[in-house]
């Protein structure tokens, strides 16, 4: 009986015991993975963004779409700035914006250079049908006199 009695009185002292183990277990785990993706770089982010914004840049933004292509610049560079300062996550956000204004530059800029090759390709094609109406004029005459 006094077995008895020991086994039951330790069982749900180690029962909980164990409890407490693992709620400390998965609190310190939890605070690591938190603490670990709060404190990596942004390296891939700044990496995209870099490369959209020398997109933007090569495609023409600073003669079509400035304002965005200049913003993407500015955002980089402090993003670049807060990345030193060890400030990931405000780095990340502007990176992030960075890079998403270098990507409105870079399809503004195809859209103004559609533009663009669509009022060179009307502009032919007046040039063409004057050129046609001259000539037309040219044979009248001519026709008109046989």
């Amino acid at each position: 009986m006094e077995l008895h009695t020991m086994t039951t009185k330790t069982a749900p002292n180690a029962r909980t015991q164990l409890a407490s183990w693992k709620v400390a277990a998965l609190a310190i785990g939890s605070s690591l993975l938190l603490a670990g993706c709060a404190g990596n770089p942004p390296s891939e982010q700044m990496a995209v963004t870099k490369s959209a914004v020398n997109e933007a840049v090569s495609s023409g933004g600073t003669e079509f779409a400035a304002v965005e292509t200049k913003s993407a610049q500015d955002k980089l560079k402090q993003a670049e700035l807060e990345l030193v300062e060890k400030n990931y996550e405000e780095a990340k956000r502007l990176a992030e914006q960075a890079e998403w204004d270098a990507r409105v530059a870079t399809r503004k800029t195809q859209a103004a250079k559609a533009d663009k090759a669509l009022k060179d390709a009307q502009q032919g094609i007046e040039e063409l049908r004057q050129e046609g109406m001259r000539g037309a004029e040219q044979i009248r005459p001519q026709g008109q006199q046989q």
